[in-house]
């Protein structure tokens, strides 16, 4: 067991004081472990997460923790990501084909991963996910990486590519490359570093969406980006947090505001280092379910997936009455620890 382990916590033992009783009023912010510095106290990390799993079934926090105001303008917003897409610098060659050229900057950055929680990130484009890049198939797609963290990384896209262009090739601190592919096939994918150790670069926060549309539009829906990640905060190999777009009960406090026979389509991503699989499950509704992306018709309807790292798909659904419906994993833990939400559906004519 390591010193951070001894000295901090489990989150099973954080878990455990869930039976302990209504917490009063929790002291302000705090700096959690880093390798070379100290947490405030572990009581002020239990009391906190206690207090936002507390608030959680009863509607937005209004508790110091709360998230409200959390990030600043020129941070990450996981509502603003959930419809942020990047479709690169457009261009045309002389066959017509579409080249779409797009900048991604490796660096290291503090970010904030709940009220008051601090976590030392390798970012891409200084967010944890990083930028949702989108083309269609066919396109001809151009990804300049420069790399301005203090480590080697690269970027794996997933998805066909020529083997030279598969991101094992870690890129210096200090330099760039640029990758370059067709867009193929049709359908959801990510990308993220494949630097050694792996676990290590992903689950630090070097990873982001990859849609690539088909040649005939889907259907329209409002489209929505969730990313599903974890964050140790401790070096434990073991996650102390759990988030969808990258702070924990953002989507509890910051419903998702949608309208009644709204057709609603998800692109779920599990990127989750350190547990096997993660898992998304709707309350009051059911959905169809496109494994991938890639095959225009659904493989299930149901209201659980569970996913493991690296496994994406979209879904799709609609609800037929207003109200405040939840969405979290079925991990009871993972919820417990941040990964839960609500849509606050409303009327059509509202």
């Amino acid at each position: 067991m390591s010193l951070l382990r001894d000295k901090f916590f489990s989150r099973r033992d954080l878990l455990k004081l869930g039976a302990v009783g209504t917490l009063s009023a929790v002291g302000a912010n705090f700096l959690l472990p880093k390798s070379n510095a100290a947490a405030q106290s572990k009581d002020d990390l239990r009391a906190q997460t206690i207090a936002h799993a507390q608030h959680a079934l009863q509607g937005p926090c209004n508790c110091e923790m709360s998230t409200a105001n959390l990030l600043a303008a020129d941070e990450m917003n996981p509502t603003k990501f959930l419809t942020t897409f990047d479709y690169g610098v457009v261009s045309q060659l002389a066959d017509g084909r579409t080249v779409r050229e797009y900048e991604i900057i490796g660096e290291d950055k503090e970010i904030k991963v709940a009220g008051g929680v601090k976590f030392n990130a390798w970012t891409y484009n200084g967010f944890v996910p990083g930028p949702t890049l989108r083309a269609t198939e066919g396109d001809i797609v151009r990804v300049k990486f420069i790399n301005k963290g203090s480590h080697p990384h690269s970027i794996h896209f997933h998805g066909i590519h020529p083997a030279n262009m598969d991101g094992l090739e870690s890129v210096p601190s200090g330099s760039s490359f640029t990758y370059e592919f067709t867009a193929e096939p049709f359908g959801l994918h990510l990308y993220h570093c494949h630097t050694m150790p792996l676990k290590r670069h992903i689950h630090k926060g070097l990873y982001g969406t990859f849609i690539v549309d088909p040649k005939i539009p889907r259907a329209p829906a409002t489209e929505l980006v969730m990313v599903m990640n974890g964050f140790d905060l401790d070096q434990d190999a073991e996650n102390e947090f759990y988030t969808v777009n990258g702070v924990a009960f953002w989507f509890n406090e910051h419903p998702i505001e949608l309208r009644v026979n709204e057709r609603v389509r998800i692109y779920l991503v599990n990127i989750t280092e350190f547990d096997p699989i993660n898992s998304l499950h709707l309350h009051a509704n059911l959905f169809y379910y496109y494994p991938t992306g890639t095959n225009p018709t659904p493989r299930d309807y149901t209201d659980t997936v569970a996913l493991g790292q690296g496994e994406r798909g979209i879904l799709e659904f609609q609800y037929k009455t207003p109200g405040r419906y939840m969405f979290h994993a079925h991990q009871s833990e993972f919820a417990e620890l941040g990964w839960m939400g609500f849509f606050n559906v409303k009327a059509a004519d509202v």
